[in-house]
């Protein structure tokens, strides 16, 4: 169901500048829609927990995060986050991407639609035509996971309330 399980994963680009910027990008499993995605220079794990804990206001706490073993998510600091929140955070084993294959496929969506199409001069920028964007796949773009609905269309069609 909503809110069983979100897959959070870190993506990597540069400006034009060549400045390096980040990603974190979060789905919930069930709708496959995207919760979220920060752009940022640096992404700490305690900016991290934050921002999940902005989009838990929104949608809630999910039951289990699925991440992969990279130095965000094996922090004391989000062992410690997740915990407090009741959260069981789902390691995928190290060099198996495909364990995590609903983030992974959204990533690489993202990265054609995005990342690869454009040239940025800043963060805000990438952020802008981000959140554009992420308004669109989960508004309008069908998913053939989800029989050709949209990301919101499926979840309100099982929570008349739910919004992405």
């Amino acid at each position: 169901g909503i809110n069983q399980c979100w897959s959070l994963d870190y993506m990597s680009d540069a400006l034009v500048n060549g400045r390096r910027i980040r990603t974190a990008n979060i789905i919930d499993d069930y709708h496959r829609g995207g919760l979220g995605i920060l752009v940022a220079y640096g992404l700490p794990s305690k900016r991290i927990t934050r921002w999940l804990d902005q989009l838990a206001m929104k949608y809630g706490y999910p039951q289990r995060i699925r991440v992969d073993n990279g130095p965000e998510n094996i922090s004391r600091h989000f062992q410690q986050w997740a915990k407090v929140h009741g959260i069981e955070i789902q390691y995928i084993q190290p060099g198996k991407p495909a364990q995590n294959a609903f983030i992974e496929r959204f990533n690489r969506t993202y990265r054609e639609a995005v990342l690869d199409r454009y040239l940025f001069r800043n963060i805000q920028e990438i952020q802008n035509i981000t959140d554009h964007w992420l308004k669109h796949y989960n508004e309008e773009r069908p998913h053939e996971a989800l029989n050709n609905q949209t990301p919101i269309y499926y979840s309100q069609s099982l929570n008349k309330n739910y919004s992405i």
